[in-house]
Protein backbone atom coordinates (compact mmCIF):
# COMPACT_ATOMS: atom_id res chain seq x y z
CA UNK A 1 0.00 0.00 0.00
CA UNK A 2 1.16 3.46 -1.49
CA UNK A 3 2.14 6.24 1.83
CA UNK A 4 -0.60 8.84 2.38
CA UNK A 5 0.42 12.24 1.40
CA UNK A 6 -0.35 15.36 3.41
CA UNK A 7 -3.16 13.20 4.06
CA UNK A 8 -3.93 12.29 0.87
CA UNK A 9 -4.68 8.21 0.00
CA UNK A 10 -2.92 7.61 -3.57
CA UNK A 11 -5.83 6.70 -6.34
CA UNK A 12 -5.85 4.01 -8.67
CA UNK A 13 -6.40 3.52 -12.08
CA UNK A 14 -6.03 -0.09 -14.41
CA UNK A 15 -4.20 0.17 -17.48
CA UNK A 16 -6.17 -1.47 -20.46
CA UNK A 17 -5.57 -2.47 -23.51
CA UNK A 18 -5.04 -0.11 -26.03
CA UNK A 19 -3.20 2.33 -28.83
CA UNK A 20 -1.50 4.57 -26.50
CA UNK A 21 2.22 4.63 -27.40
CA UNK A 22 3.00 5.82 -23.81
CA UNK A 23 2.21 6.94 -20.15
CA UNK A 24 1.03 10.46 -21.09
CA UNK A 25 -0.88 9.83 -24.10
CA UNK A 26 -3.19 7.00 -21.92
CA UNK A 27 -3.56 9.66 -18.61
CA UNK A 28 -4.65 12.60 -21.42
CA UNK A 29 -7.31 10.39 -23.03
CA UNK A 30 -8.70 8.91 -19.91
CA UNK A 31 -8.47 11.82 -18.12
CA UNK A 32 -9.80 14.96 -20.33
CA UNK A 33 -10.31 17.56 -17.89
CA UNK A 34 -6.39 17.25 -17.04
CA UNK A 35 -4.62 18.87 -19.62
CA UNK A 36 -1.24 17.35 -20.82
CA UNK A 37 1.29 20.07 -18.98
CA UNK A 38 -0.19 19.47 -15.48
CA UNK A 39 -0.10 15.67 -16.42
CA UNK A 40 3.79 16.63 -16.90
CA UNK A 41 4.30 18.38 -13.67
CA UNK A 42 2.47 15.91 -11.17
CA UNK A 43 5.00 13.01 -13.04
CA UNK A 44 7.94 15.56 -12.87
CA UNK A 45 6.99 16.03 -9.65
CA UNK A 46 6.86 12.14 -8.69
CA UNK A 47 3.13 12.17 -8.21
CA UNK A 48 2.54 9.06 -10.48
CA UNK A 49 3.84 6.24 -9.66
CA UNK A 50 3.77 2.42 -10.42
CA UNK A 51 2.98 -0.10 -7.73
CA UNK A 52 6.07 -0.51 -6.25
CA UNK A 53 6.36 3.25 -5.91
CA UNK A 54 8.59 3.76 -8.45
CA UNK A 55 8.06 7.40 -10.56
CA UNK A 56 6.44 7.40 -13.94
CA UNK A 57 7.79 9.02 -16.54
CA UNK A 58 5.65 11.30 -19.30
CA UNK A 59 7.37 9.29 -22.58
CA UNK A 60 7.56 6.09 -20.57
CA UNK A 61 6.06 3.45 -22.76
CA UNK A 62 2.71 2.34 -21.84
CA UNK A 63 2.57 -1.59 -20.83
CA UNK A 64 -1.05 -2.75 -20.21
CA UNK A 65 -3.16 -4.98 -17.56
CA UNK A 66 -0.90 -3.15 -14.82
CA UNK A 67 -2.03 0.52 -12.47
CA UNK A 68 -0.82 3.80 -11.75
CA UNK A 69 -1.11 5.58 -8.81
CA UNK A 70 -1.31 9.30 -8.45
CA UNK A 71 -1.87 11.77 -6.03
CA UNK A 72 -5.27 13.90 -6.41
CA UNK A 73 -3.94 18.33 -6.28
CA UNK A 74 -5.79 21.23 -6.65
CA UNK A 75 -3.87 24.49 -7.67
CA UNK A 76 -4.45 27.21 -5.56
CA UNK A 77 -6.79 25.99 -2.88
CA UNK A 78 -8.40 28.92 -1.18
CA UNK A 79 -7.78 28.70 2.51
CA UNK A 80 -10.86 27.42 4.76
CA UNK A 81 -10.43 29.30 8.46
CA UNK A 82 -13.81 27.12 9.17
CA UNK A 83 -11.79 25.43 12.00
CA UNK A 84 -13.98 21.30 13.35
CA UNK A 85 -13.77 20.10 16.95
CA UNK A 86 -13.24 16.46 17.77
CA UNK A 87 -15.46 15.44 20.28
CA UNK A 88 -14.54 11.72 20.56
CA UNK A 89 -12.01 8.93 19.46
CA UNK A 90 -11.80 5.93 20.81
CA UNK A 91 -9.98 2.36 18.97
CA UNK A 92 -12.70 2.65 15.93
CA UNK A 93 -14.54 6.18 15.65
CA UNK A 94 -13.06 9.40 15.16
CA UNK A 95 -16.47 11.94 15.82
CA UNK A 96 -16.35 15.30 14.99
CA UNK A 97 -18.05 18.76 15.13
CA UNK A 98 -18.03 20.77 11.93
CA UNK A 99 -18.85 24.20 10.94
CA UNK A 100 -21.11 25.55 8.31
CA UNK A 101 -18.72 26.17 4.89
CA UNK A 102 -16.28 23.16 5.78
CA UNK A 103 -16.68 20.18 3.01
CA UNK A 104 -16.69 16.41 4.67
CA UNK A 105 -14.56 15.35 1.90
CA UNK A 106 -12.73 16.27 -1.26
CA UNK A 107 -14.49 17.10 -4.20
CA UNK A 108 -13.82 19.42 -7.04
CA UNK A 109 -11.93 22.30 -5.88
CA UNK A 110 -11.31 21.59 -1.92
CA UNK A 111 -8.71 19.00 -1.45
CA UNK A 112 -6.93 19.98 1.89
CA UNK A 113 -9.39 22.00 2.98
CA UNK A 114 -12.15 19.36 4.42
CA UNK A 115 -12.52 17.99 7.48
CA UNK A 116 -11.45 14.21 5.84
CA UNK A 117 -8.07 15.11 4.95
CA UNK A 118 -7.41 17.57 7.83
CA UNK A 119 -8.46 14.37 10.21
CA UNK A 120 -5.89 12.53 8.47
CA UNK A 121 -3.40 14.37 8.77
CA UNK A 122 -3.97 15.27 12.31
CA UNK A 123 -4.09 11.45 13.78
CA UNK A 124 -1.92 10.08 10.69
CA UNK A 125 -5.35 7.86 9.71
CA UNK A 126 -4.67 6.46 5.78
CA UNK A 127 -7.98 4.77 6.47
CA UNK A 128 -10.23 7.25 7.66
CA UNK A 129 -13.31 7.33 6.36
CA UNK A 130 -16.85 8.87 6.75
CA UNK A 131 -19.48 6.79 7.30
CA UNK A 132 -22.40 9.49 6.35
CA UNK A 133 -22.46 12.60 4.48
CA UNK A 134 -23.67 16.44 5.72
CA UNK A 135 -23.44 18.99 2.97
CA UNK A 136 -21.10 21.32 3.17
CA UNK A 137 -22.94 24.18 4.12
CA UNK A 138 -24.44 21.92 7.18
CA UNK A 139 -22.90 22.44 10.09
CA UNK A 140 -22.47 19.60 12.79
CA UNK A 141 -21.83 15.99 13.54
CA UNK A 142 -19.71 13.20 11.44
CA UNK A 143 -18.90 10.10 12.29
CA UNK A 144 -15.67 8.57 10.87
CA UNK A 145 -14.06 4.75 10.98
CA UNK A 146 -10.83 4.53 11.48
CA UNK A 147 -10.27 0.70 10.39
CA UNK A 148 -11.12 -0.99 7.22
CA UNK A 149 -12.23 -3.86 9.73
CA UNK A 150 -14.64 -2.03 11.74
CA UNK A 151 -15.82 0.27 8.63
CA UNK A 152 -18.91 -2.20 7.83
CA UNK A 153 -20.20 -3.01 10.69
CA UNK A 154 -20.93 0.74 10.81
CA UNK A 155 -22.30 1.48 7.95
CA UNK A 156 -24.71 -1.32 8.43
CA UNK A 157 -26.41 0.79 11.10
CA UNK A 158 -26.68 3.60 8.62
CA UNK A 159 -28.54 1.56 5.49
CA UNK A 160 -30.76 -0.36 8.35
CA UNK A 161 -31.79 3.04 9.68
CA UNK A 162 -30.70 2.08 13.01
CA UNK A 163 -28.73 5.76 13.59
CA UNK A 164 -31.33 8.02 15.02
CA UNK A 165 -30.45 11.31 13.51
CA UNK A 166 -31.48 14.73 14.75
CA UNK A 167 -31.33 18.31 12.67
CA UNK A 168 -32.38 21.56 13.46
CA UNK A 169 -32.82 24.20 11.39
CA UNK A 170 -34.31 27.67 11.60
CA UNK A 171 -37.23 29.20 9.11
CA UNK A 172 -39.99 31.01 8.89
CA UNK A 173 -42.97 30.59 11.67
CA UNK A 174 -46.52 29.56 9.83
CA UNK A 175 -49.47 29.32 12.04
CA UNK A 176 -51.55 27.60 9.57
CA UNK A 177 -49.00 24.24 9.63
CA UNK A 178 -49.61 22.40 13.12
CA UNK A 179 -46.44 20.25 14.13
CA UNK A 180 -45.11 17.88 15.13
CA UNK A 181 -45.57 16.42 10.94
CA UNK A 182 -44.42 14.18 8.66
CA UNK A 183 -43.66 14.68 5.25
CA UNK A 184 -42.98 11.70 2.91
CA UNK A 185 -42.52 12.04 -0.84
CA UNK A 186 -40.16 10.34 -3.53
CA UNK A 187 -36.69 12.36 -3.94
CA UNK A 188 -35.38 12.54 -7.64
CA UNK A 189 -32.71 14.43 -9.45
CA UNK A 190 -33.71 17.61 -10.84
CA UNK A 191 -32.91 19.16 -14.36
CA UNK A 192 -29.94 20.90 -12.57
CA UNK A 193 -27.41 18.87 -11.69
CA UNK A 194 -27.58 20.96 -7.97
CA UNK A 195 -31.46 20.26 -7.03
CA UNK A 196 -33.45 17.78 -5.65
CA UNK A 197 -37.08 17.30 -6.92
CA UNK A 198 -40.29 15.92 -5.43
CA UNK A 199 -41.63 13.50 -7.89
CA UNK A 200 -45.81 12.14 -7.64
CA UNK A 201 -45.65 9.18 -6.16
CA UNK A 202 -46.21 6.37 -8.68
CA UNK A 203 -48.71 3.69 -8.47
CA UNK A 204 -47.27 0.65 -6.54
CA UNK A 205 -44.25 2.64 -5.63
CA UNK A 206 -43.41 3.57 -2.11
CA UNK A 207 -41.89 7.22 -1.41
CA UNK A 208 -38.40 7.39 -0.84
CA UNK A 209 -38.20 10.09 1.78
CA UNK A 210 -39.16 10.60 5.16
CA UNK A 211 -38.60 13.25 7.76
CA UNK A 212 -40.75 13.97 11.07
CA UNK A 213 -41.26 17.76 11.71
CA UNK A 214 -41.98 19.46 15.40
CA UNK A 215 -41.31 23.36 16.17
CA UNK A 216 -39.35 23.49 18.94
CA UNK A 217 -40.07 27.58 19.41
CA UNK A 218 -40.85 30.75 17.83
CA UNK A 219 -39.08 34.11 17.40
CA UNK A 220 -40.88 36.92 15.87
CA UNK A 221 -41.20 35.71 12.33
CA UNK A 222 -38.35 33.19 12.73
CA UNK A 223 -38.94 29.53 14.21
CA UNK A 224 -36.77 26.95 15.21
CA UNK A 225 -37.49 23.16 14.10
CA UNK A 226 -36.15 20.18 15.11
CA UNK A 227 -36.08 17.47 11.97
CA UNK A 228 -35.92 13.76 12.28
CA UNK A 229 -35.04 12.12 8.60
CA UNK A 230 -35.69 8.47 9.02
CA UNK A 231 -34.09 8.02 5.49
CA UNK A 232 -31.04 9.83 3.75
CA UNK A 233 -31.62 11.01 0.36
CA UNK A 234 -29.38 13.86 -0.72
CA UNK A 235 -30.94 16.98 0.44
CA UNK A 236 -33.57 15.69 1.77
CA UNK A 237 -34.37 17.85 4.81
CA UNK A 238 -33.80 21.25 2.24
CA UNK A 239 -36.22 19.81 -0.27
CA UNK A 240 -39.19 18.71 2.65
CA UNK A 241 -38.74 22.32 4.24
CA UNK A 242 -39.30 24.19 0.98
CA UNK A 243 -42.03 22.11 -0.24
CA UNK A 244 -43.76 23.32 3.25
CA UNK A 245 -43.29 26.84 2.16
CA UNK A 246 -40.25 27.01 5.02
CA UNK A 247 -37.36 27.02 3.22
CA UNK A 248 -34.44 27.25 5.48
CA UNK A 249 -32.95 30.08 6.39
CA UNK A 250 -30.09 30.80 4.05
CA UNK A 251 -30.49 28.18 1.61
CA UNK A 252 -29.52 29.50 -1.47
CA UNK A 253 -30.49 25.96 -3.42
CA UNK A 254 -34.28 26.19 -2.26
CA UNK A 255 -36.38 26.55 -3.78
CA UNK A 256 -34.76 28.73 -6.26
CA UNK A 257 -31.58 27.99 -7.46
CA UNK A 258 -29.84 31.39 -7.12
CA UNK A 259 -25.99 32.04 -7.57
CA UNK A 260 -23.44 29.89 -6.30
CA UNK A 261 -20.25 32.58 -5.56
CA UNK A 262 -18.55 32.98 -2.84
CA UNK A 263 -19.57 32.13 0.70
CA UNK A 264 -21.65 34.27 3.40
CA UNK A 265 -20.43 33.43 6.21
CA UNK A 266 -22.61 36.03 7.90
CA UNK A 267 -25.87 34.13 6.27
CA UNK A 268 -24.90 30.68 6.66
CA UNK A 269 -27.66 27.86 5.96
CA UNK A 270 -29.06 27.70 9.25
CA UNK A 271 -29.18 23.74 9.24
CA UNK A 272 -27.18 21.90 11.89
CA UNK A 273 -26.68 18.35 12.24
CA UNK A 274 -27.60 18.06 16.14
CA UNK A 275 -26.92 14.46 17.39
CA UNK A 276 -26.66 11.21 16.60
CA UNK A 277 -27.29 8.04 18.78
CA UNK A 278 -26.98 4.08 18.14
CA UNK A 279 -25.76 0.87 19.66
CA UNK A 280 -22.51 0.55 19.19
CA UNK A 281 -22.25 -2.52 16.86
CA UNK A 282 -19.20 -3.34 18.50
CA UNK A 283 -18.83 -2.62 22.39
CA UNK A 284 -22.71 -2.66 22.78
CA UNK A 285 -22.85 0.38 24.19
CA UNK A 286 -25.24 2.86 23.59
CA UNK A 287 -23.99 6.16 21.85
CA UNK A 288 -24.96 9.66 21.08
CA UNK A 289 -23.13 12.25 19.83
CA UNK A 290 -24.49 16.09 20.42
CA UNK A 291 -23.04 19.13 18.56
CA UNK A 292 -22.11 22.14 20.60
CA UNK A 293 -23.12 24.50 18.13
CA UNK A 294 -25.61 26.57 17.94
CA UNK A 295 -27.83 28.07 15.27
CA UNK A 296 -28.69 31.61 15.31
CA UNK A 297 -31.63 33.85 14.67
CA UNK A 298 -31.35 36.40 12.49
CA UNK A 299 -30.65 40.22 14.19
CA UNK A 300 -34.34 41.79 14.65
CA UNK A 301 -34.53 44.75 12.37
Amino acid sequence: MLPMRDGVSASQVALPAGHWECVLDFLVERFPAICAADWVSRMDAGDVVDATGRAVAAQQAYVAHGKLYYYRTVANESPNAAQATVLFEDEHLVVADKPHFLPVTPSGQYLQETLLIRLRRQFDLPDLTPLHRIDRETAGIVLFAKQPAARGAYQTLFANRKVTKQYQALASSDARLQFPLTRTSTLLTSDHFMQMREADVQAGAKPNAHTEIELMETRGPWARYRLRPSTGKRHQLRVHMAALGLPILGDRIYPKLMGQGGDETANPLRLLAASLAFRDPISGEERCFASRRQLHFPDPD
